[in-house]
């Protein structure tokens, strides 16, 4: 017997942080009965998740994703621009981590609810690079000199410290960023405490994986091996 949140997460239904939220939101039942965090169940129990019955595919899988600007990652089947519209029919899948919907680039898709949560959770610091083009002040023609030292040292963002990261400034308004956390919107709204505006974003690596030349809108498969040393 395993705990529930671990089950949800085992399915590809979604990941164990997800399957936590929707056991408070009280969208699991367990045999018919409403779930709670302590249960602890087996393939033999009936979970169902908003109505929807979930089983365990043994069978982990992989995919990267060039997600364009203007997809949403919640996965909400009602929105015309989520995700959930764009992922691969043969497996339930989820992104590990998001991109804003403004911004575009490189998402990993899994049904290993395991690897999801070990490449999330802040204790591992992963790597994800971006390449960012901002909008510079009006009496600037480059960056400001000061503008890496203060990205890279870290910046209070809703009551939060960043973590130091890796910057380098590529031309008068475009750099490349390597983050270790994933705030929500971080690179945005460091940015805009520094006084500029995002115009671009793009991830484009996810600890070794890089995006290379996947065509935007584009998906696929690949191994766990390629995402991260085993």
């Amino acid at each position: 017997m395993i705990r529930l949140a671990k089950y949800i997460g085992h399915s590809g239904y979604c990941s164990r942080k997800q399957a936590s939220r929707h056991i408070d939101a009280g969208d699991v039942l367990v045999n018919g009965k409403p779930a709670n965090h302590i249960d602890h169940v087996t393939e033999q129990d009936c979970i169902t998740i908003l109505r929807e019955k979930i089983t365990v595919d043994t069978q982990r899988v992989y995919y990267a994703y060039h997600k364009p600007v203007g997809i949403d990652c919640k996965l909400n089947k009602d929105d015309p621009a989520s995700l959930s519209h764009h992922l691969p029919k043969a497996q339930r899948v989820y992104p590990i981590g998001r991109l804003d919907k403004d911004s575009k680039g490189l998402l990993i898709l899994t049904n290993d609810g395991e690897f999801c949560n070990q490449m999330t959770h802040p204790d591992f610091s992963h790597e994800k690079e971006y390449l960012v083009r901002v909008q510079l002040k009006p009496s600037q023609q480059v960056l400001d000199d000061n503008f890496a030292q203060k990205m890279t040292g870290g910046l209070v963002i809703n009551n939060q410290l960043t973590l130091p990261c890796q910057l380098s400034v590529l031309s008068a308004d475009t750099f490349k960023i390597i983050l270790t956390q994933g705030l929500n919107r971080q690179i945005r709204k460091m940015s805009h405490q520094l006084g500029y505006k995002v115009i671009d974003l793009k991830r484009i690596r996810f600890e070794q994986f890089i995006l290379s030349d996947l065509p935007e809108g584009q998906i696929v498969q690949i191994s766990k091996k390629q995402i991260i040393k085993l």
